[in-house]
């Protein structure tokens, strides 16, 4: 038997072999038997498109996903009829789950009006860019408002203060803005901002825009802690300088009495000399006495 003969029955016998191995395996493991683990899905309702606050929902804002039973959504629809003709009192995205504490009650409508708690109420004031912080107060931000006034009509008594404080932002611009805002997929050009006030605020922002200028300070969303100040002066602008004070009169004049009655008498002046003309016989002559 030559070397060619043994080659190709070693290769036959390791073909053979590990056909038998493959076949083996395979029927190992279809015996296993297969194990179905069946996943419950339960349905909730989450918005087709991103939806604006104060939008009333219609069957072709929302749509029906599956949703897994086991991790149900604390307040969320299983049925579209649910949230239909009903308005957004938050902002929601696409694909986000919609609950109860994001709609309106039913029949009350949409719009703004639904998104005012109780005992509250919503203020809009004309702002430009400088006022509204560079574009960078939105609903949901939390504001001070302060008011610039001259209130004897002189430049010196120029006064600067805070009207109220930790204020939240209901919206930014106005309804066209935002749609506009929407189409073109730039950003909201803030014109108006609506302020969410009580009835007492509401008074003193109304009057603070009556009798000066109105600025907008933006706050930290965690800090919720009233703004305490007294008011800025112009003349406390440059408060390192200390003012002159003028003296008066009278005083200056006791004030130089005093001075003269304490201060130690001159010393003597030494007298000056003089000259006397002598004659002795045919001669004149000058003498100086002391």
């Amino acid at each position: 038997m030559n070397r060619n003969t043994r080659t190709l029955i070693v290769l036959a016998v390791a073909l053979a072999v590990a056909g038998i191995a493959s076949y083996a395996v395979y029927v190992a493991v279809q015996r296993i038997p297969t194990r179905t683990v069946e996943v419950a899905q339960a349905h909730a309702v989450v918005a087709a498109k991103p939806l604006p606050v104060g939008s009333l929902v219609t069957p072709e804002d929302v749509k029906l996903v599956p949703w897994p039973a086991a991790s149900p959504i604390p307040g969320s629809f299983t049925k579209i009829e649910q949230v239909t003709n009903r308005g957004l009192v938050q902002s929601v995205s696409e694909n986000e789950p919609l609950t109860e504490s994001k709609l309106a009650k039913a029949g009350i409508g949409a719009g703004l009006p639904p998104t005012i708690p109780p005992g509250m109420r919503a203020l809009s004031i004309q702002v430009n860019e400088v006022i509204g912080v560079a574009g960078f107060v939105v609903p949901g931000t939390k504001v001070d408002v302060l008011v610039s006034i001259n209130p004897g009509g002189q430049a010196n008594e120029s006064r600067t203060g805070v009207v109220v404080s930790n204020v939240q932002v209901l919206t930014a611009g106005t309804r066209y803005d935002q749609e506009q805002a929407r189409q073109e997929a730039k950003p909201i050009p803030t014109t108006v901002v609506t302020l969410l006030l009580t009835p007492e605020d509401a008074e003193r922002v109304t009057l603070a825009a009556g009798e000066g200028r109105i600025m907008l300070t933006l706050r930290n969303p965690t800090d919720d802690k009233l703004t305490k100040t007294t008011g800025a002066r112009k003349s406390s602008l440059f408060a390192g300088a200390a003012p002159a004070v003028e003296e008066r009169p009278s005083t200056a004049r006791a004030a130089h009495r005093a001075a003269r009655a304490e201060a130690p008498p001159p010393p003597p002046q030494p007298s000056k000399p003089y000259t006397v003309e002598t004659i002795r016989a045919a001669k004149r002559a000058e003498e100086t006495v002391r």
